[in-house]
């Protein structure tokens, strides 16, 4: 099992399969800046609110020579018909057996009204040309976040 994301510290690689039938691995990325956010699951509320606000700023994370990555437990063919629904201009990552989820810490017990579960926690960490984590936002609400990230990826 790799080690958990610790800022300071190069992020644990993975290679996981993208919208549109390919493959991403987050080595294969170094000389961008790379946000890889995690969430619970494509077409929901705050995660359609989340991936638009990563795509109303795209240029802006552009400029600032970094890269976006949606990961959640979904199928591909789920990711493609979710990214051409809001027509959302980044890759976003199957990880349906959840093993990248359980490495990075964001495969958590949720409780809602009372029940108890295991999904994803929305996070994001942001890493560095060199791969290295700069950046982790844990338990992320979703109004003000993509701003905080566009600053923090700004300053790197």
């Amino acid at each position: 099992m790799a080690t958990q994301p610790t800022e300071g510290r190069k992020a644990p690689d993975f290679t996981l399969p993208s919208d549109g039938g390919g493959e991403i691995r987050l080595s294969g990325l170094r000389g961008r800046n790379v946000v890889v956010y995690f969430y619970p699951k494509d077409d929901t509320t705050g995660c359609t609110k989340e991936a638009c606000a990563f795509r109303a700023a795209i240029g802006e994370f552009d400029d600032a020579n970094t890269e976006i990555i949606g990961v959640s437990k979904d199928s591909v063919a789920r990711h493609d018909k979710f990214k051409a629904k809001y027509d959302l201009p980044f890759a976003l990552l199957s990880d349906e057996d959840g093993k990248v989820c359980e490495s990075w810490g964001t495969w958590v017990e949720k409780s809602m009204y009372g029940r108890k579960y295991m999904g994803i926690e929305r996070s994001t960490f942001l890493i560095d040309e060199t791969g290295t984590l700069r950046r982790e936002w844990r338990k992320v609400k979703v109004p003000g976040h993509v701003e905080e990230v566009l600053a923090a990826a700004r300053d790197l």
